[in-house]
C-alpha cells in the first residue's frame, strides 16, 4: 500500500511526464529517491477528461521501477493510445490523470474467485491478449461473466471465447488513485 505522499508524488510525475512530452520540453529526473518507488511494479496511466476515456497504457509486468514505470505509461498514455489522437497542449488542464498500481497476476482457477471492483483481468489465447483494469467493470455495472466476455474482446477475440478451455485467464488488484477532477494545475 501506498502512502498519500507516494500517491501525490507519482501523480506529480505522470504529469511533469505528459506536459514534457507534449511540449517538447526536457524531462527532469526528479532525485528524491522514496524505497517504494524505485521498486518494480506494474502500473497503468488513464487519462480522462471530464468521464470521457482520453488514453490508457501501463504495464502488467513488474520490469522497472515503479517510478519509472508511471513515468513511461503517463507519456505513451497520452501520445500513444492508437485510439485516440495525441493530448494537445489545451488539453492538459482538463485532463486529470489515474494510476493503477499492479500485483502480480494470478491465474484463475475458477471464474468464481474474481470480484467484481477487486479484480482486473487477463486473457492470453494464443497470440492474443486482452487485460481490463478492476474499475472498468464497475464503471460499466458489468457482472462477473460480461467482465470475462469484454476482457476477451479486449483482446480481439469473440465474446465467449474466455469459456474455451485453451483460454489462460489471470486475475490481479489494483492500487488505484487519482487526481480531484477539480484541481486546478499550476504550470
Amino acid at each position: 500500500m501506498l502512502s498519500e505522499t507516494e500517491k501525490q508524488f507519482l501523480l506529480h510525475v505522470a504529469r511533469n511526464s505528459i506536459e514534457c512530452a507534449i511540449r517538447n520540453a526536457h524531462l527532469t529526473v526528479s532525485e528524491t529517491v522514496i524505497p517504494s518507488l524505485i521498486e518494480p511494479s506494474g502500473a497503468f496511466v488513464t487519462l480522462r477528461i471530464g468521464n470521457k476515456l482520453r488514453g490508457c497504457i501501463g504495464y502488467i509486468d513488474a520490469v522497472k521501477p515503479l517510478l519509472e514505470t508511471v513515468e513511461d505509461a503517463a507519456t505513451k498514455s497520452a501520445l500513444d493510445d492508437i485510439r485516440f489522437l495525441p493530448v494537445e497542449p489545451e488539453e492538459l488542464p482538463n485532463i486529470t490523470i489515474e494510476i493503477s498500481v499492479i500485483s502480480p497476476i494470478v491465474p484463475i482457477r475458477s471464474i468464481d474467485e474474481i470480484e467484481i471492483g477487486k479484480h482486473g483481468l487477463v486473457i492470453v489465447y494464443g497470440t492474443h491478449r486482452g487485460l481490463l483494469l478492476p474499475q472498468v467493470a464497475v464503471e460499466h455495472g458489468w457482472d462477473r461473466e460480461t467482465f470475462l466476455s469484454q476482457t476477451a474482446r479486449k483482446a480481439g477475440l469473440p465474446l465467449y471465447l474466455w469459456k474455451d478451455p485453451e483460454a489462460k485467464l489471470f486475475s490481479f488488484t489494483a492500487e488505484v488513485f487519482s487526481e480531484q477532477p477539480t484541481a486546478v494545475h499550476q504550470h
